[in-house]
């Protein structure tokens, strides 16, 4: 549930799959293997007045960008010419290659408007832990405000304070703890669903099912969120509804704002005279009836008390153990309607994106590396039974745990934290960076690249390769100053590595005060999910690694769907 990091594009126009039929006769594509997630290109050709319109592109921008912003950003690196480099790939792409050229802080030139990339450790501590309510979400909160209001990702800085201190003990122990059997029930529904089909195929002699493994995962996130956050059962695993569809409308909407240079949504009229617009203004209202509806009937039958004694609930026994619950119980936070709503809706948003594409990502590597799929299922035999998955369970569910979070290294959600300063600063220079460090202006947008940061070759031995186990070893800082190395014993007890053990070379849940007050949560059932998956049954791909494409917007997710072939697994007692 990546609650404060939700990220977008904004360079929409460049950021597609498919080159535009105006600058290459034959599409670009890109593969989301680890080992060559880079571009594609079926034709390395390009005719001269193709080159001749990219540098006249590339020029009109530059020229732009140092009229208007140029000299306003210290005297940092420039990825000049960055405009054409951009069509046709995902912006995270086009970011790591001018990273390795410019270095780990350099401003990227785009028309008016100039960006400092930072893709390094030292400066995201910096940013997002040791001065970071010098920062705000800027361009981010823009965006999402029409959609979470003030919920903790686009809230201004006061009332997230305000918000985080009330959310945050929420997601204690005990409410974890009952979460789990939660997520295992909401896991077996996706389970039986497969089963069933898997013997429907029996029964005419097949004995295996392909199907879209990410629209599985989209609908169990859905069910998850649902019932953990506000105690509302979608059943999204096994039946459709109008509350149903209107949530699914507006994460596009979500994602297709996060990806729209231009907020044309914010124009006079735009609600009633563009048709995707009136519909997204539909689908809102049928969820905030929803929402409405469940805030007061939890507010009627509130029990109000104080916040350690609802942290002594007996979670498991209790009939709506939601957060929603929690929220509206605690004593001395009379929190309108309409917050609540907010932070609902951020909860369900940014909690379903994300899991539904690291539990994607992580069976698309796994499925390129039976071994590991192997290690995985005979750890998981050892721990779950019949009688289901505990937190204790759980615990033991190490190598899985680790499949889970080096599935976020590769595949981070969101690629990108948007950050915007509220004041001049001085950035550190980083790695191989001026060690005078480089002078920003109030106002300087800011793209720190998870990315980058999790794939660096500084940072990371055999960075593209998907290698679970890596988190389990301790390595130096191999010289580099100001970074302190890896070493897991800096967080003793944590069941994922975070950005202590890494020293902020490892931010799938964002650093510092802002960081995502889900993560345990969604950790804990993308764990349970995978677990039981793979309990179940044994998983390809139905096509190459290399056919499956990727698209970004809010997080990293398939083209066309992740689709498989499953077959029960036949276990090693029979």
């Amino acid at each position: 549930m990546s609650i404060v990091t939700t990220s977008c594009s904004l360079l929409p126009q460049f950021c597609t799959n498919d080159i535009p039929s105006s600058t290459s006769s034959k599409p670009y594509r890109f593969s989301a293997n680890p080992r060559t997630c880079r571009i594609r290109c079926q034709s390395t050709s390009t005719d001269e007045k193709t080159n001749k319109s990219r540098n006249v592109l590339d020029n009109a921008s530059n020229l732009l960008t140092n009229f208007l912003s140029g000299g306003s950003i210290g005297s940092m690196p420039v990825a000049e010419g960055a405009v054409s480099d951009l069509f046709g790939k995902p912006l995270f792409f086009s970011l790591f290659d001018w990273f390795i050229e410019h270095g780990s802080v350099y401003k990227l030139a785009f028309g008016p408007k100039a960006f400092v990339v930072v893709s390094d450790p030292i400066v995201a501590r910096y940013i997002l832990r040791e001065n970071a309510f010098s920062y705000d979400k800027g361009v981010l909160a823009d965006i999402l405000e029409p959609i979470m209001g003030k919920g903790l990702i686009p809230a201004d800085l006061e009332t997230w304070k305000q918000r985080r201190r009330v959310i945050a003990p929420g997601f204690h122990t005990l409410y974890l703890e009952a979460m789990v059997q939660m997520f295992a029930n909401c896991s077996e529904r996706t389970i039986s669903k497969l089963e069933n089909l898997l013997e429907a195929k029996n029964s005419q002699g097949e004995h295996e099912i392909e199907l879209d493994l990410e629209a599985e995962f989209s609908n169990l996130a859905l069910d998850i969120i649902g019932l953990g956050v506000f105690n509302y059962d979608f059943g999204s695993v096994t039946k459709e509804s109008p509350v149903i569809k209107a949530v699914y409308g507006t994460l596009f909407e979500a994602e297709h704002r996060s990806t729209f240079y231009i907020p044309y949504w914010k124009f006079p009229l735009a609600r009633w005279l563009v048709p995707r617009q009136r519909k997204f203004a539909n689908d809102l209202k049928i969820i905030n009836d929803c929402l409405d509806g469940l805030i007061k009937n939890a507010k009627d039958t509130r029990q109000e008390t104080d916040v350690e004694k609802l942290q002594q609930r007996d979670y498991k026994n209790l009939k709506d153990a939601s957060l929603l619950r929690f929220l509206v119980d605690m004593r001395g936070v009379d929190v309108d309607d309409r917050q609540l709503r907010d932070d609902l809706m951020t909860m369900l948003i940014a909690g379903h994106e994300t899991t539904a594409a690291v539990l994607t990502w992580a069976v698309f590597l796994l499925a390129q590396h039976p071994d590991k799929m192997k290690k995985a299922q005979a750890e998981i035999d050892t721990v779950i039974s019949e009688d289901g998955i505990t937190l204790e369970s759980l615990k033991k569910l190490e190598y899985v745990r680790l499949i889970i979070s080096e599935s976020l290294r590769l595949y981070p959600q969101p690629p990108l934290l948007i950050r915007r300063s509220l004041k001049s600063d001085i950035l550190p220079g980083g790695y191989k960076g001026d060690k005078e460090g480089y002078q920003i202006p109030a106002g300087t947008d800011i793209f720190i690249s998870i990315y980058n940061l999790h794939r660096s070759p500084y940072f990371w031995e055999n960075p593209n390769e998907f290698e679970p186990e890596r988190f389990l070893v301790q390595n130096d800082n191999n010289n580099i100053e100001g970074w302190a190395g890896f070493d897991p014993s800096r967080s003793p007890g944590a069941l994922y590595p975070n950005e202590i053990v890494s020293d902020f070379a490892f931010l799938p849940f964002g650093g510092g005060p802002r960081r995502c007050v889900g993560d345990q949560f969604a950790l804990m059932e993308s764990t349970i999910a995978l677990a039981m998956l793979l309990w179940k049954f044994d998983v390809e791909l139905k096509g190459s690694p290399e056919s499956v494409e990727l698209v970004t917007g809010a997080t990293i997710h398939t083209k066309n769907g992740l689709f498989c072939k499953l077959k029960n697994r036949s276990r090693r007692e029979d």
